[in-house]
């Protein structure tokens, strides 16, 4: 037999639940890229392999790294091995030149 009414109608609940925190956890994660961008000089590409990076190295998941990043963007606050670990990561992928810019130097 299928699933009951009541049982079709929870799951349908957890799954719209589910993508709810799907949808808000990669805004997130845009606006996080968008400042290493910005901030960083670097590709939106690097800018998600810096997430990345920090995500591995300080053993946090990334959905947390972007938060820490939109928030620090607020706040000015940023836990210092975070800030340490992203100022590194980004070190290694920027700045990349900005057209039309005179050459970095």
């Amino acid at each position: 037999m299928g699933e009951s009414e009541p049982d079709r109608i929870f799951r349908l609940e957890e799954e719209v639940e589910q993508l709810k925190e799907a949808v808000a956890s990669h805004a997130v994660v845009d606006q996080a890229i968008g400042m290493v961008v910005a901030l960083g000089r670097v590709t939106p590409d690097e800018g998600w392999e810096v997430l990345k990076e920090v995500s591995q190295h300080t053993n946090i998941k990334l959905r947390n790294v972007a938060d820490l990043i939109v928030v620090w963007g607020r706040t000015g606050d940023m836990p210092a091995d975070i800030r340490a670990e992203l100022a590194e990561a980004i070190e290694r992928y920027g700045p990349t030149q900005i057209p039309g810019a005179p050459p970095a130097g």
